[in-house]
């Protein structure tokens, strides 16, 4: 999904400018958001809580434009608490952004 990080970038300088510092910090804001819902995903042992996480993360990649990890969500949506395919193909899409939390890589 190497489009990934192109597309999130193209978004944020649409709505901020060519302000490359605060380009930056909403980017590291998504890829923090995301990551943390992820590992919520990871964690997640009963049906609401892998819920709730996947709308979350939709969510969030919603707003930032990201159409690849919101269909990833919708597909954590329709599995069941820790499907390793979803978590592998959000691991996979994540890779993309290249500068992921501790812990993600």
């Amino acid at each position: 999904m190497a489009y990934e990080s192109g597309a999130l970038n193209a978004a944020l300088a649409a709505a901020v400018g060519s302000d490359p510092a605060l380009v930056a910090e909403l980017r590291g804001a998504f890829v923090e958001s995301a990551a943390r819902q992820i590992d919520l995903l990871r964690r997640a042992r009963c049906d609401a809580n892998w819920h709730f996480a996947a709308l979350r993360l939709k969510s969030l990649a919603a707003s930032f434009g990201v159409q690849g990890i919101v269909d990833l969500a919708d597909n954590a949506l329709e599995g069941a608490p820790g499907d390793p395919v979803v978590l592998r193909q959000l691991d996979a899409a994540m890779c993309d952004f290249g500068d992921l939390p501790a812990g993600m890589q």
